[in-house]
């Protein structure tokens, strides 16, 4: 039997969480055709992969991603291929670009996303042929994908083309009866054409960009119960998911979405709710979220959280950073984004400043960022004498400022010169560790594409292996390396119902090879890279080269230590996954 790759000698997770051990795989036409502990004849196979100390993984899911624009531009997506993920979700947090035209999809994705809207602009001009669900996955289809692509339809995409984006983005309008009726067949099309389900946010500090309608919440904040209810009861009919971003300034509407996964008198209702987070400045709710979605599946729902499973770090270009758009003044200086004279004088003037203290001071009620200026350190700034101190600390030194002033003095003094970093959740090892075993918590939540300069997730999977590694080798186990490879792979995908994430004979040949040597500080290694594709502009990535000896995906060889293979991005090896 002649095989077209040969991974050889390599401790084989088959993604299901049973035990590893030693196999060698064929692989043929993009499947695995052989799991053998015998060696396997190696005639006239083109490429044998010596595995031998290494760990041979399904490839793994992000199941949140923002690569909507980028995949278009880029559909090597090589950040994330490069750190042994075979498939993204897009279309999250209500956003996709099946239906709206592409100035409305700059006003979605721009503010919100943190992705320059020009570039969403010009890139949907440049490249958008279709005008519906299944339009649209030829269109991928046609592209030289490197992973495997699922993909959620966007409630605010479906509410914004057929209602305009100035209707769908007020209280007092409500869509027609026709207009719902139109959503309805959107949303079915959609699921038709193999989507995994919709995506809907309520999120309020989600903000338009552009000029019609900007600073609005996103247009799925605007929809009533009504139309909620009747868009999920075509989800419950049809067995797929919805991905909800509940209102944190608003604990109702979180439990309004958890509670639409029952299925009291009707069929119950698939529900990822953004998301578990260990958020420094409400850590007791951390103890909510596997409390919350044990009750529900015990009541029969089926409820999972999103969850990062790595510490939340994120970096800002002075306020450029959305958890200002939490509270009114920072949202007002985030407003004036694109009339930096005019944010200027308002970061100076006294009145904004009382307000922003008051702001800044109020520490209770449901948020997300700490508001602590004394845990957030500058990491670059023209003036070379603040680096490495918090903006609290600056304060202190100039006399006692106030920290707001402290950090607003050298925002309007060095604008977004001043680079400064904090970690706003998921500080704690032994709550990450407990989420990462809970049943009720998906691990995901990686935001790939978006946020270009605030943060790197790309290596998620790679830094929670290497969490769950440390802790065996400390003696000190939370879950089997089996069972983590499982929470990446196979149940993400069987949750969705994806042909993926496992590694069995006839599964798709999708692969990650892993040294689990080099799990090791290089995953933490701050790095940057420009993006051709939107003028070069440096993105935060991810660096640990060595980690990852070899990416496969349908049976074709696409990435290792840390080298694009010339198939990435010239020929297709990935593909539209359709949910069964």
């Amino acid at each position: 039997m002649n095989y077209d790759v040969i991974v050889a000698n390599g401790r084989w997770f088959d993604g299901t969480g049973k035990g590893s051990s030693t196999r060698n795989l064929g692989i043929r036409n993009g499947r695995i055709a052989t799991v053998s502990s015998e060696p396997l004849d190696e005639s006239g196979c083109p490429r044998v992969i010596d595995a031998a100390g290494k760990w041979v993984i399904p490839g793994m899911l992000d199941i949140h991603t923002h690569y909507d624009v980028e995949v278009l531009l880029r559909p090597a997506l090589d950040e994330s291929v490069r750190h042994g993920i075979t498939t993204v979700f897009v279309g999250s947090c209500s956003l996709s670009t099946v239906h709206v035209d592409p100035s409305d999809a700059g006003d979605l994705f721009g503010r919100v996303e943190a992705i320059p809207r020009s570039h969403v602009v010009e890139g949907l001009a440049d490249r958008k042929t279709w005008s519906s669900a299944r339009e649209y996955v030829g269109a991928l289809e046609s592209l030289p994908l490197g992973p495997n692509v699922a993909a959620f339809i966007g409630h605010s995409d479906m509410r914004a083309s057929l209602m305009g984006l100035d209707r769908a983005t007020r209280k007092e309008i409500h869509p027609t009866d026709a207009e719902l009726v139109a959503m309805e067949t959107q949303l079915t099309e959609a699921l038709d054409a193999g989507f995994v389900g919709m995506s809907s946010q309520q999120l309020m500090f989600d903000k338009l960009d552009g000029e019609v309608c900007r600073s609005r919440t996103l247009p799925s904040t605007y929809a009533t119960t009504r139309e909620r209810r009747r868009l999920n009861a075509i989800l419950r009919r049809r067995g797929r998911a919805l991905q909800g971003g509940p209102d944190v300034a608003r604990p109702q509407s979180l439990v309004v979405m958890a509670l639409s996964s029952l299925g009291i008198g009707r069929k119950r209702l698939k529900v990822s709710l953004l998301s578990a987070a260990d958020v420094k400045a409400i850590p007791a709710v951390a103890h909510i979220f596997p409390i919350m979605a044990r009750v529900l599946n015990r009541l029969g729902g089926d409820f999972r959280w999103q969850h990062l499973p790595v510490p939340f770090e994120v970096y800002s270009d002075g306020i450029d950073l959305p958890v200002f758009e939490e509270f009114g003044s920072g949202a007002a200086a985030l407003h004036l984004s694109n009339q930096l004279d005019e944010r200027r004088a308002l970061l100076a003037d006294e009145a904004y400043r009382r307000r922003f203290r008051k702001d800044y001071d109020k520490k209770y009620g449901p948020r997300v960022w700490h508001r602590d200026f004394f845990d957030a350190e500058i990491v670059e700034c023209p003036d070379e004498s603040v680096v490495g101190k918090t903006f609290g600390q600056v304060g202190v030194d100039r006399g006692g400022l106030h920290p707001v002033d402290a950090f607003l003095d050298l925002v309007v003094e060095h604008g977004t010169k001043v680079r400064w970093r904090t970690t706003i959740s998921n500080h704690r090892p032994e709550v990450l560790n407990t989420f990462a075993a809970d049943p009720g918590v998906q691990l995901g939540f990686s935001d790939a594409g978006a946020h270009l300069r605030n943060m790197a997730f790309y290596n998620f999977g790679l830094r929670f292996l290497r969490r769950v590694h440390d802790a065996e080798r400390a003696g000190k186990p939370f879950m089997t390396i089996e069972h983590a490879v499982h929470r990446l792979t196979g149940e993400l995908a069987d949750w969705y119902g994806l042909d993926a994430g496992h590694l069995r004979e006839g599964d798709r040949a999708d692969l990650v090879i892993v040294d689990p040597a080099h799990l090791d500080d290089s995953l933490d290694a701050y790095a940057e890279s420009p993006i051709p594709e939107y003028d070069n502009l440096s993105r935060m990535v991810n660096r640990n080269d060595d980690a990852v000896a070899a990416v496969l995906v349908g049976g074709e060889y696409v990435f290792g230590a840390g080298q694009a293979a010339d198939v990435l991005g010239t020929r297709r090896t990935g593909q539209f996954l359709k949910a069964r």
